[in-house]
């Protein structure tokens, strides 16, 4: 099943939007996650693009010599961190999911009734707090 899933400011402006493939119909929200980081970092590996444009940050995957491919189980554990740490929030059809085990059930868009919504919002602390 296909998901859209869009990444937003706080203010609610779309950032980007991508579509992660998943074989059931029911998953969790560490499983979201796992999809999203694994399929951002196979665009980005195979595009051999310059800047990468994902949920995590791969700066330590660099080296001197100039970019290299990511490894998508190391920002896959700094993905469920910022999760846990509460620097990333999912929101699922408008409700925030709150636990790595919480399960989802998407939805196909059918008729009037839309397809699952899933929104990533990127939190970044305030500067000196």
């Amino acid at each position: 099943m296909q998901l859209t899933i869009r990444d937003e400011t706080t203010d609610g402006r779309a950032v980007s939007e991508s579509v992660v493939d998943f074989l059931t119909e029911t998953i969790t929200v560490e499983e979201l996650i796992r999809g999203r980081v694994y399929q951002e970092v196979q665009d980005y590996n195979l595009k051999k693009k310059e800047k990468f444009q994902g949920l995590v940050d791969p700066s330590a995957d660099r080296t001197a010599a100039g970019r290299r491919d990511i490894d998508w189980k190391a920002q896959f554990q700094t993905a469920c961190e910022a999760f846990r740490q509460n620097r990333v929030l999912i929101l699922v059809d408008d409700r925030q999911v709150e636990r790595l085990d919480q399960t989802i059930q998407l939805r196909p868009n059918v008729g009037e009734a839309p397809a699952t919504s899933v929104t990533f919002l990127k939190l970044t602390p305030l500067v000196g707090g």
